[in-house]
């Protein structure tokens, strides 16, 4: 009886199978901002694969989270393969997301009536592998739910980025909880660029 765990042959199969299922786990490997100031003081240099991430809004943005939005759109943009995005409230607008580099060809959208609901497609997303990155708009992350999900992403090397929306100011303080997330990350927006007077308009750039 040959022994797998030192017989290269059956391990390089056994990666293989994992890779075809769409299970392999992609160790080490992280998402690169490209910006020295963050990725500077991220493990490994880059946003990990394999992980949960938690993103929400600061200030203004803390209830309707379209700068967060936007933030999240720009770092799944950069994975490869189909992005899945969980959800309650249907009010993504798609041709933003795209000026974030994410185009409606690649989303995947999966609306559902309850959070909970939100909670088994997103970990459902996270273990089925195959898939560039899965995003969930989430009013709470509890401990128990956020470890889950954490052991979900490690097992298909997939990147999981819970995107944190509350209906109410007073909800945001649930922010400071603690949970299982690799990364926490609050987003504001700063004012634009200033231009000389014959140009118009400005870009807004991001406060993390």
């Amino acid at each position: 009886m040959l022994n797998s765990a030192v017989n290269p042959t059956i391990a390089d199969l056994r990666e293989r199978i994992q890779r075809l299922e769409g299970t392999a786990v992609r160790k080490g490997e992280v998402l690169s901002f490209g910006l020295a100031d963050i990725d500077d003081r991220l493990p490994g240099g880059g946003l990990a694969f394999g992980a949960l991430h938690e993103v929400a809004g600061g200030g203004a943005d803390a209830v309707h989270g379209a700068a967060a939005a936007l933030f999240v759109a720009g770092i799944v943009a950069r994975t490869k393969g189909d992005v899945l995005w969980c959800l309650t409230r249907p009010d993504l607008f798609a041709p933003a997301l795209a000026q974030a580099g994410l185009h409606h060809d690649r989303v995947i959208y999966v609306e559902a009536d309850r959070e909970e609901d939100v909670l088994t497609n997103f970990e459902e997303g996270l273990r089925f592998g195959g898939l560039g990155a899965v995003v969930a708009e989430l009013v709470r992350l509890p401990m128990t739910a956020s470890r889950r999900l954490q052991l979900a992403a490690e097992t298909s090397g997939t990147i999981g980025i819970a995107l944190r929306r509350w209906r109410r100011p007073m909800e945001a303080a649930d922010f400071g909880q603690p949970t299982a997330a690799t990364t926490r990350w609050r987003i504001s927006v700063l004012p634009p660029n200033r231009f000389p007077r014959r140009a118009s308009g400005g870009r807004g750039g991001w406060r993390n």
